[in-house]
This record gives structure tokens, sequence and C-alpha cells, in this order.
């Protein structure tokens, strides 16, 4: 059964109004919280076998900040994900590679955080659980399908992890 990761960027930077917000680098929480998370991750799941992730600066900021837990696994960096839907974030994952066991999906909200409440097969307990999906969250979904099937509620949510989960917790398991 392939595994999906579903996590949003870290927490970013406003202090240059001049950038683009596709340029915005992470700000001091969101460098602590990224490797702080690669620890967490570290002990909960197996390392990708995938990475998908946004092109924005923030974004591959916090993966570069993940390399403790993401290791070596190839990367596709991906300027379609910046700022996709739900639905664009599904049919982009259709076409992961057959042999990816693990995928992890770096993206940003509204998209990522929707998208893993759709594909959750209990839609009311996702929502409960991921609530507004903030910076750093992770959601992990045990997908049902083959990649190329993927759709609406054909994953189970397995675990939530947010950078403020208190130490010990794994977000409700």
């Amino acid at each position: 059964m392939p595994l999906l990761t579903v996590l949003r960027h870290a927490k970013s930077s406003w202090n240059d109004s001049s950038l683009a917000d596709h340029d915005r680098p992470l700000n001091e929480r969101g460098r602590v919280d990224a490797p702080h998370m690669a620890q967490r991750l570290l002990g909960t799941a197996p390392p990708p076998d995938l990475v998908r992730c946004s092109t924005a600066r923030r974004a591959q900021e916090t993966l570069a900040l993940l390399e403790a837990w993401v290791g070596n696994a190839p990367v596709s960096s991906e300027p379609e994900l910046y700022g996709a839907s739900a639905a664009e974030l599904r049919d982009r994952l259709r076409d992961s590679e057959a042999t990816a066991g693990h995928v992890l999906l770096i993206g940003h909200n509204p998209g990522i955080g929707e998208f893993a409440a759709a594909l959750a097969s209990s839609p009311e307990h996702a929502a409960d659980r991921l609530g507004k999906f903030p910076t750093c969250a992770v959601a992990m979904l045990d997908v049902e399908v083959p990649w190329e099937a993927l759709d609406w509620r054909t994953g189970r949510l397995s675990r939530v992890l947010t950078p403020k989960d208190a130490a010990g917790t794994d977000g409700g398991r």
C-alpha cells in the first residue's frame, strides 16, 4: 500500500515586501520548525522514495532542512505545485512513479490542506485532525489504490503532526 506524506512548507518571512510571493524565504521559526519536524519524522515514518516539491523558495528551503529524514530520495521540483488546488495536486500525484512506495509532497495552503482532507476516507475525522493545516504540518495517508488511480477518499489518514504538538505525542494517532 503506497504511503503519502503531505507537508505544508515551514513558516515564511514577510520582512521584504519587494520580494515576489514565490521568492519569500523561511523566517527564523520556519528554520527551527523544519529540522525539528525531520527529527520527529525519523522516529515516525520511513524516508520517502520520491519527493515532489513546489519551486517556491520557502518550500525548497523547507525540503533542505528535512534532509536528515529525506536522505537521498530523488526530488522533483515542480512549478505547478505552487498555488495548486486540491484537484490539481491529486492529478499531479496520479503520475507518480509506480515503484514509489512513499511519496512526500511539499506545497502550500489552501490547496495542500484541502487535498489531504479530501483524500482521507473519513473526511469528518480528517477535518477535525487537520484543522487549518498550519505551516510545517504533516499529514500521513495510507493510499488504498495505485498512484494512477488516486482519487478522493482513497487514503486512510494515519497520522497528523504539527510543530506545536507536545513532545512525545503523535498528533492523535
